[in-house]
């Protein structure tokens, strides 16, 4: 028999009971209470990620920051509640609210990004590419996407991800001007005749242009998928081609420019009913539904995807659309600042939010400059770019981006700052020959301009740091 006090209440006494009705609120609160006297390490840790977040200049591509209340949602007693499945159809019983929340979730998806079907239920635009995939291909079919050297992603086919081990990748690159050649696109699709196309990528700072993938999909006939994971929130907001009636299929992550939880989409326009490919007996909507559940996800993240519904709440007013246009213009300007000041840039310039340096002339690799910024406060990534001969994890690219910098209300004034900083330490790095670090005294002033410009422009609604 067991005796004493169970592990959960030993530290502290039994709480004292709601009263009825019980809220979401009353939860957190006392989740919130508790956690500083139950477990302090923990406690103490995202403490110290809160204040990280106030205190250092994300100059990144890859994330944003989520509203308090997506945090909350992403909080939830959902966390509790098991329901593989979808709604009105779950193989557990107790989904009764998951189901209105996934159905609200999927509605704003399809309202904001004009679709007429959306799964919200990917744990990740990886998961989403995945499931599309899974649905869409065969053992050994042929895929054709982005070059990882050229921008693509993992999930587009790359020698280390299944995708590049359970498929036929072939894989198509940049021009001279470092822009994708629709001509290369259609010769590749022409000899290869793949099963699907990728229009996507994690690290390409131009426009897509859909019509013109569409055409050669078609021509050869080819699903194609739109990734749009990086630039979902200015193709919301009009600020960059939708391609979801263009693409048979379009995939995002949620968190990347929406400002959402740790999460995918996947979308369907025009194309939601054809029924074409091994499968020609099933609509594609109800293919990719089993693409998602039950070939390649279990159990959905119910707590992440009421996240989701409130984050596509918040991108569907008109605060974010201001925002993505100073997402937009932030980059362009910090752009044309870093060129400015002598750097070079893969393709020259951006149409959205990202900047990729080449710092191959600099001598400087990806891998110094992401950790001597992050010493002095700014976090980029190592990126790699076209041609490049150093290894992954080293790379001769850096990413930036701008999606952080906008929510923080950063403007192009604050660009050339930003500029000067990233500069600065380029330059740095370059003179100690990279690998020997930022001069010390030269950390510290740069250090202290960024914490300048973070107490001038701290992340919103969020605790001040002290």
């Amino acid at each position: 028999m067991i005796t004493g006090q169970s592990p959960l209440t030993a530290s502290r006494p039994a709480p004292q009971p709601f009263t009825a009705p019980g809220t979401h609120r009353q939860l957190l609160d006392q989740g919130a209470g508790a956690l500083p006297c139950d477990d302090p390490a923990l406690n103490g840790l995202l403490d110290a990620e809160v204040r990280f977040q106030q205190q250092n200049l994300a100059m990144v591509a890859y994330a944003s920051l989520a509203h308090p209340s997506v945090l909350a949602a992403a909080g939830s007693a959902l966390s509790n509640v098991t329901a593989e499945g979808y709604p009105g159809a779950r193989y557990h019983p107790g989904a009764r609210f998951f189901d209105e929340v996934e159905r609200l979730a999927a509605q704003r998806a399809a309202a904001l990004f004009g679709a007429r079907h959306a799964n919200v239920q990917p744990h990740s635009c990886s998961s989403a590419n995945l499931s599309v995939l899974f649905a869409l291909m065969r053992p050994g079919d042929t895929l054709l996407g982005l070059d990882l050297d050229a921008g693509g992603h993992l999930t587009h086919g790359a020698p280390a991800s299944v995708t590049g081990r359970y498929f036929r990748a072939v894989r198509y690159g940049l021009g001279s001007d470092g822009r994708i050649d629709p001509d290369e696109v259609a010769a590749l699709a022409r000899r290869h005749r793949p099963t699907v196309i990728v229009a996507g990528a994690s690290a390409y700072p131009r426009t897509w242009d859909y019509g013109a993938f569409r055409a050669v999909a078609d021509e050869v006939g080819a699903w194609l998928l739109a990734d749009i994971s990086h630039v979902a929130g200015l193709v919301a907001t009009g600020l960059h081609p939708n391609p979801v009636d263009t693409a048979h299929v379009t995939t995002t992550s949620t968190y990347k420019q929406l400002g959402g939880p740790r999460g995918g989409l996947i979308l369907l326009g025009a194309a939601a009913d054809e029924r074409a490919g091994a499968d020609s007996g099933t609509p594609l909507a109800e293919r990719i539904r089993r693409g998602v559940f039950p070939r390649t996800q279990g159990t959905p993240n119910a707590a992440a995807i009421a996240a989701k519904a409130r984050a596509l709440g918040l991108a569907a007013g008109p605060e974010f659309t201001a925002l993505a246009r100073r997402i937009r213009t932030d980059a362009r300007v910090l752009a044309d600042a870093l060129t400015a000041r002598g750097h070079r840039l893969v393709s020259g310039g951006t149409d959205n939010h990202m900047v990729l340096l080449d710092l191959t002339a600099a001598g400087v690799s990806g891998a110094d400059a992401e950790r001597a910024l992050e010493e002095c406060g700014i976090l980029a990534n190592r990126n790699r770019v076209p041609g490049d001969t150093r290894p992954p994890l080293v790379t001769s690219g850096l990413r930036l981006g701008t999606n952080i910098l906008a929510q923080r209300g950063l403007g192009p004034a604050e660009m050339h700052t930003c500029a000067d900083l990233v500069d600065t330490v380029v330059r740095g790095l370059g003179g100690r020959g990279g690998r020997d670090g930022l001069d010390p005294a030269l950390a510290l002033r740069v250090r202290a301009a960024v914490r300048e410009l973070c107490d001038r422009f701290p992340v919103p609604q969020y605790p001040a740091a002290r």
